[in-house]
């Protein structure tokens, strides 16, 4: 029975680690930028891909390809939104017409990368394989990924919580998310600012994807059941809130560990549930105003 309670408590924080990534990025898009990004997922899929091209034709370990690919997909989210978003605002009529304009702006983002990735890397699951090997903890055996790989999870989470809450770029980003025209009156440059915040969103995104390919396999078509799973995060953690979106992607990683155990196919269904109960219920989240 412990031996069991184990294996749920370290898939749930494995699965929790990934989650608080996917959603801490995905909050911050949405949270500051205004941009509910239905392609994130998308991003995910990229930096796995990138993670499993790397290791499989230049041999470079996947922990390396977090410093590689991070900073690329960053400089890709930031070029989009000065580019496509940053226009879509000024063009606007209001804040309702930009967030519609843009969610619409996402789904096209999305079927681009998803077919691109299906041109270059055909329709086939992947996987790495790497640092599977068993190793004892607690009177058990693991692999190894399964112990790295939410450790890097944790520490990158807490590293951007530092980021945005001790920085002073962090505090324009707290600036422009609380008052975007007095963050801008201050001598913030939102512009600058949004595009930042979309690009350390795809950052996080592409981080996590490394994260997934070292544990689980990986295709063309991953990306939309991950964005999901960070709006449901999102909520739960509160809106706009980093270290609820933190807690928030640990509770429903240990919640669908447990459910797992049961039914692996209910693990998804109960995240629904989960969702539509906090909409309901108590909207704002755990750390939400």
């Amino acid at each position: 029975m412990m031996v069991t309670i184990l294996n749920v408590v370290i898939d749930g924080i494995l699965t929790g680690g990934i989650y608080s990534l996917i959603a801490m990025g995905f909050g911050l898009q949405y949270g500051v930028a205004r941009v509910l990004n239905i392609s994130h997922g998308e991003f995910i899929m990229l930096g796995a891909f990138a993670t499993w091209s790397l290791y499989t034709f230049f041999g470079i370990n996947p922990l390396i390809s977090l410093v590689i690919c991070g900073p690329v997909l960053f400089g890709i989210g930031f070029l989009i939104h000065r580019t496509l978003f940053s226009r879509l605002q000024r063009i606007s009529a209001s804040t309702g017409a930009y967030e519609a304009s843009s969610l619409l702006a996402t789904f096209g983002i999305l079927f681009i990368i998803q077919n691109a990735a299906l041109l270059i890397w055909g329709p086939f699951v992947r996987g790495l394989g790497v640092y599977s090997y068993p190793v004892s903890f607690a009177g058990t055996t693991f692999g190894f990924n399964r112990l790295i790989t939410p450790l890097f999870a944790i520490v990158i989470s807490v590293a951007f919580y530092l980021f945005i809450s001790r920085t002073r770029l962090g505090k324009a980003i707290r600036a422009a998310a609380q008052d975007r025209v007095t963050a801008g009156l201050m001598g913030v440059k939102i512009n600058s600012v949004l595009a930042v915040c979309f690009g350390l969103g795809a950052l996080m995104a592409s981080l996590a994807g490394s994260l997934i390919s070292i544990t689980y396999t990986i295709s063309p078509i991953m990306g939309l059941e991950y964005t999901a799973i960070a709006f449901i995060v999102v909520v739960l953690g509160g809106l706009g809130s980093i270290s609820g979106s933190f807690i928030g992607g640990f509770l429903l990683g240990l919640i669908g560990s447990i459910v797992s155990y049961f039914d692996a196919s209910l693990a998804l269904i109960t995240y629904y549930v989960i969702f539509m109960l906090l909409l309901m219920v108590k909207p704002t989240g755990i750390l939400g105003k």
